[in-house]
């Protein structure tokens, strides 16, 4: 079992940036960010995998959100700049036992508790 912690989430104004971090107890493999807006579906952002591929990006944040992975720290971070009101939501961590990336919630085995993100106009 692997426990995820997020943390770095706050209130910015858009065209701002946060750095997202997710700590986990153990090592961990393929991991991602996914977010939640209120009233709608989690959704993928972002994956890096452990296959060495580079990561993916949801085209929503490619170019302005980039993640990024220290093993040595069992630490996954999320660089989100040029933020807009649309990226307002519950940022999720997620892990899976598995080398390539996915993009459904049901392919992840691991997830935090969320941190919240919040873009004003």
């Amino acid at each position: 079992q692997v426990h995820l912690v997020e943390s770095g989430g706050g209130l910015v104004q858009a065209g701002g940036s946060l750095r997202l971090s997710c700590a986990a107890s153990g090592r961990i493999f393929t991991v991602a960010w996914f977010r939640q807006a209120p009233g709608k579906e989690r959704e993928f952002v972002t994956a890096f995998p452990w296959s060495g591929d580079d990561p993916y990006y949801a085209d929503s944040v490619k170019g302005r959100f980039t993640i990024s992975r220290d093993d040595d720290k069992f630490t996954v971070y999320l660089q989100m700049n040029s933020l807009k009101p649309e990226d307002t939501g519950v940022y999720y961590c997620a892990a899976r036992n598995a080398i390539w990336v996915a993009v459904d919630v049901s392919d992840y085995d691991y997830w935090g508790q969320g941190t919240q993100v919040t873009v004003s106009s």
